[in-house]
């Protein structure tokens, strides 16, 4: 396992167009700067994956 996954690959693991998972992220906003990452970030870190994945049901 990584320990961060950019974007792009994430919306492709989770089965969505890029736009879609980039609306997500905008939504969950306050909870991501909460953690002190940006939805700007070119990478995800491992903390913001799993939330992602229990969001879209899908493993790593």
């Amino acid at each position: 396992m990584k320990y961060s996954y950019s974007k792009s690959e994430l919306a492709a693991m989770a089965g969505v167009s890029y736009s879609t998972f980039y609306r997500y992220l905008r939504a969950r906003r306050t909870l991501f700067k909460q953690m002190g990452v940006s939805i700007y970030a070119k990478k995800l870190p491992l903390r913001i994956v799993k939330d992602i994945c229990d969001d879209y049901c899908f493993d790593l």
